[in-house]
């Protein structure tokens, strides 16, 4: 047997899986999220560690049998949240997330500084890690001076686990200390943030053993002594090992609390200036291309909140089939932008309303809107020289088909939903719990999914709706023109 823990940022994810890939039982935790100041985002590790206990606890219940017989754990996470720890490893504040844009300026000021994207091969964005530690040595320098240890989110749930500091490719990547083409922590990039490599954890691949389960967690959960620990994967990079998009061509787009557009490679394909990650995947040699929209999901979420309604019974209202664009325009910036325009301070908006607009029609933009930004994201990603065939589908947005149909049609790519199945995070780190264990290829564990529906391009509506993108494009510049 294999467990997937997943840290999300709304939860952690407990999966476990047999040898056939087959899911045995799941169970969550949920977590919440600190706004202490406008643009911050904050979580409590501790409240990582219960919820994974929990979980844990939850699989304990329900397949006690199975789960005595667990032979690797994967791990899976939220990137980028800076974990600051001690000497001894406690805790000195708490985690400061992704989505926390507080060090909008030291991001500018690392990025401006062209090492960090000459070795990194990314744009220093402000919710990576490198800035959040610059802004702590600027705004709380009695914390910054006792930090031993910078952990990512999951790789301080592989301490409670493991005993070790370590961490893997896919996840520092998404640092701004890693060379990301050699693999290894930039001992350039870390002096220039006034950081030292022992900061640093150790770095191993996703799908290498990093450690073995403690035994004191052994005998809680009712499993061997013997469980080895996987390097693991950042969340997309591990969502991109349950989907099987290991090669070139494939790829994914994620409609969760963020957007993301996702295409594997075969090489490392760094061009910063168009605001694509290009990361480490999670197995050996192998790379991926990222695009990052900061609000997908969430921006639908979000209106479903200012309605009083569901998001779902927002998206049942408007029926399945793709309306042609109205006069109402959505720009998703809620929680500022990352891909294409690394723009911390971009702001939401809603033009084009008139007593007519009801809704549905807002619904429906908000919708396009968030496309609009995915398309944006694929159009960098095809411009750093990456590609994809087709994208599956994954996160709470699929669930609406008249999404996915939006999004075939805007992005002009077939969008692909998967058979039943959980192919999410927790189950890509499962199966690199399973690689780490075995020593199996990832050819051999890493299959596709079957695809049970393909939405394809709507050819008729493609002049509405490159109309409408266009307005969607010039409007961006234009209410930044008038906050200026």
């Amino acid at each position: 047997m294999y467990l997937g823990i997943d840290l999300g940022t709304s939860g952690v994810k407990a999966l476990l899986m047999d040898e056939t890939q087959r899911v045995v039982a799941s169970a969550t935790a949920a977590l919440t999220v600190q706004q202490p100041k406008p643009l911050w985002s904050e979580q409590d590790p501790a409240d990582w560690i219960a919820a994974a206990d929990a979980a844990i606890l939850e699989l304990k219940v329900k397949a006690p049998k199975e789960l005595a017989a667990l032979k690797g754990i994967g791990l899976s996470g939220q990137m980028h949240g800076a974990t600051l720890l001690d000497a001894a490893d406690d805790v000195l504040r708490p985690c400061i997330l992704w989505n926390d844009v507080r060090s909008h300026k030291e991001a500018a000021e690392l990025d401006a500084q062209p090492q960090f994207r000459e070795i990194s091969g990314n744009i220093v964005f402000p919710g990576f890690t490198a800035p959040k530690l610059a802004w702590v040595r600027n705004n709380e320098p009695e914390i910054f001076d006792k930090v031993a240890k910078v952990l990512l989110p999951k790789d301080y749930l592989r301490l409670w686990l493991t005993g070790d500091h370590v961490s893997e490719m896919s996840d520092a990547a998404g640092t701004s200390w890693l060379d990301v083409g050699a693999r290894s922590w930039s001992d350039e990039l870390l002096e220039a943030s006034g950081m030292r490599r022992e900061q640093m954890p150790d770095l191993v691949e996703g799908s290498e053993v990093s450690g073995t389960l403690r035994t004191e967690l052994a005998q809680r959960w009712g499993v061997p002594a013997d469980v080895v620990v996987a390097g693991g994967a950042g969340d997309n990079a591990a969502s991109a090992i349950g989907l099987g998009t290991i090669g070139a061509g494939d790829g994914f787009v994620s409609l969760g609390t963020s957007g993301v557009v996702f295409a594997a490679t075969d090489k490392y394909l760094p061009k910063p200036e168009s605001a694509v990650h290009a990361f480490c995947h999670a197995l050996p040699e192998t790379w991926h291309q990222m695009g990052v929209i900061l609000s997908a999901a969430s921006a639908l979420g979000w209106f479903a909140g200012i309605t009083g309604q569901s998001a779902a019974a927002l998206s049942d209202a408007i029926g399945q089939e793709v309306q042609a664009p109205g006069a109402v325009t959505f720009l998703p910036y809620l929680s500022g932008e990352r891909t294409p325009h690394n723009d911390a301070m971009l702001q939401g908006s809603f033009t084009g309303l008139g007593h007519a607009t009801d809704s549905a029609a807002m619904t429906r933009a908000v919708l396009e809107g968030v496309t609009f930004a995915l398309k944006e994201n694929l159009i960098a990603l095809q411009r750093a020289g990456g590609r994809v065939d087709a994208l599956l589908a994954v996160g709470g947005g699929a669930r609406s088909a008249y999404w996915l149909r939006l999004i075939a049609t805007v992005l002009e790519v077939p969008v692909q939903i998967a058979a039943d199945g959980d192919y999410g995070a927790a189950f890509g780190a499962a199966r690199l719990g399973m690689l780490a264990a075995t020593g199996a290829a990832p050819s051999e564990i890493c299959s596709r999914p079957v695809i049970q529906t393909e939405y394809a391009p709507q050819d008729a509506l493609k002049s509405a709706f490159d109309d409408a993108f266009a307005r969607y494009q010039a409007l961006r510049p234009a209410l930044k023109m008038t906050r200026n």
